[in-house]
């Protein structure tokens, strides 16, 4: 969810503030950061920066800015996203001020520059955080693109004139990925030639923060004949943001959506929303025959432009085969991988990027453990301190002595409702009172296998005031019970653990503790290749 705060004599600012999509819950509902341990710290930021408009990044802000009342800083595209969220909110969006990539900002003993760098969405950049003699900078999501289509490559002698760096705080995600991310441009010549070729009506699913992909979604459908309908709030809405902006003055004109039905098929291509299987999106709603406006037929083309995002995996297979039924054809990133390129960097786009910051420290942050693990390997082969990979609510401390690991906080997960953030089901308490056989909270990564689940990375257990745990014991039980359930979803699978967990507890401890279990969707990553 991309909160992170950073304080220097007292003076504390936050970089980001975004939730994510409970797809393990009933009806998907959103998680935003807790702000207990901030609250209990008495740590308030004095203002928030914000690298750049994803939902991971901005999504929590209309939630939680009201507990702190100060400055954001954003970027004209997330900005104006944000300023839609807050009038959905009723706030004023008074406190959210426009900056402009390479300008600079002062808080308290903070200077914070915005240096602008390629990613799936325009204006995304990094933050140069300076605070006495300290220089960090904060990567957010990045990539090397010498071709973007929106925006411009990132300046290499702007990130050299930095070098040397203190710490860089930077982007796992694909750290055990070797090799380069790709381009847009590439991926826009290579969906010009999947749309000529391709004969009925063509719809094509992608994030609707990549306008870089949907700028090349309308040239190729105009290259060919087509008229272009976009399907989706989010995709209408962000488009709607971007032509304010002057980013698709080029754009084909839209045809409504409600008027599809009047054009041949092979003179048409949707732009639709569900890419990642969600309920509620325009895919879903063609695949299952629901949308008012058009019915998929066989000989149509469905085209995922998108990448699943770990967690994901098995709504969008369900999707897939629903689409498959109607006798449509599909590509993906499993038969079409040219269709798709990410937006976060591989091995070789890191390599180079420190080459140019020459940064002595690095905390590799997003992503899971082994792709932080890949991140460490790499700064070790670069000659780069990377001594910690930190997890959600570890307050880490960098000095002169370098990164130094000081406490754990534990971070029971908030869940969205409707104007307020509330705990977890289960998790309501008064702050006051602590039960009285202490509470164990569980987060338990896991990952889709051919026969069902498995456990992936570091298991998070926080047992407060609970009964001491026999933890190798407690993990082998563990692998065992992922071993034996058979469960579609996250939701069905911890349907199916919760039981059997408080069971083997009760057999084991003399308090049963509050049992609170999160179980978390990762993804295996693709193994780094020695030199």
């Amino acid at each position: 969810m991309n909160l992170t705060l950073y304080g220097y004599d007292e003076h504390w600012i936050a970089v980001d503030c975004g939730m994510m999509i409970r797809q393990d819950l009933p009806n998907a509902p959103l998680q935003v950061p807790n702000l207990e341990t901030p609250k209990a710290l008495g740590i308030t930021p004095e203002a928030v920066y914000i690298t750049h408009g994803h939902e991971d990044h901005i999504g929590a802000l209309a939630w939680l800015w009201p507990h702190w009342q100060c400055p954001i800083y954003a970027t004209p595209l997330a900005a104006g996203l944000l300023r839609l969220k807050f009038a959905e909110h009723q706030l004023s969006s008074a406190a959210i001020h426009v900056i402009e990539p390479g300008e600079a900002l002062e808080s308290g003993p903070f200077t914070v520059r915005y240096l602008s760098v390629p990613h799936s969405i325009p204006e995304s950049c990094s933050l140069i955080l300076m605070a006495g003699h300290y220089r960090v900078l904060h990567s957010g999501d990045w990539k090397l693109d010498d071709e973007p289509l929106i925006g411009a490559p990132i300046n290499q002698a702007q990130f050299k004139a930095l070098a040397p760096v203190d710490l860089v705080v930077g982007d796992s995600t694909n750290a055990p990925i070797p090799g380069h991310s790709g381009s847009e441009g590439d991926v826009a010549r290579a969906l010009a030639d999947t749309l000529a070729s391709c004969e009925g009506r063509v719809i094509v699913s992608c994030f609707a923060s990549n306008l870089a992909r949907v700028l090349a979604i309308g040239r190729a459908a105009e290259q060919c004949g087509r008229r272009v309908s976009l399907m989706g709030r989010s995709m209408e809405r962000m488009v709607s943001v971007a032509r304010g902006l002057g980013y698709l003055d080029d754009f084909p004109t839209l045809v409504p959506a409600h008027d599809l039905g009047y054009l041949p098929p092979d003179e048409v291509v949707v732009i639709a929303t569900g890419s990642q299987g969600e309920p509620r999106a325009a895919l879903q709603r063609l695949a299952q025959g629901r949308h008012p406006h058009v019915d998929l037929q066989p000989g149509d083309n469905v085209i995922f432009s998108a990448k699943a995002i770990p967690g994901n995996e098995r709504p969008i297979e369900q999707l897939k085969k629903r689409l498959q039924q109607l006798g449509v054809q599909l590509f993906d990133e499993f038969n079409h991988p040219e269709l798709h390129a990410t937006g976060h960097p591989a091995q070789e786009e890191m390599t180079r990027f420190y080459q140019w910051l020459a940064p002595k420290h690095l905390l590799p942050v997003h992503g899971e453990s082994l792709h932080q693990a890949a991140h460490q390997k790499l700064a070790a082969a670069l000659s780069i301190e990377a001594p910690l990979a930190p997890v959600n609510g570890d307050m880490i401390r960098f000095d002169q002595q370098g990164l130094q690991y000081e406490r754990h906080y534990p971070q029971p997960p908030c869940i969205v409702s409707q104007n307020s953030v509330v705990p977890h089901p289960g998790l309501e308490s008064d702050s006051n009172t602590y039960p009285r056989r202490g509470s164990l909270y569980l987060a338990l990564p896991v990952t889709a296998t051919a026969t069902g689940w498995a456990r992936i990375g570091r298991l998070m257990l926080d047992n407060t005031s609970a009964n001491a745990l026999d933890e190798d014991s407690f993990s082998e039980w563990l692998d065992d019970q992922l071993a034996e359930l058979h469960a579609d979803t996250l939701a069905d699978l911890r349907l199916g653990l919760q039981p059997r967990l408080i069971a083997w507890l009760a057999e084991r401890l003399q308090h049963l503790p509050e049992v609170h279990l999160q179980i978390m969707a990762s993804e295996l990553p693709i193994p780094m290749a020695d030199d």
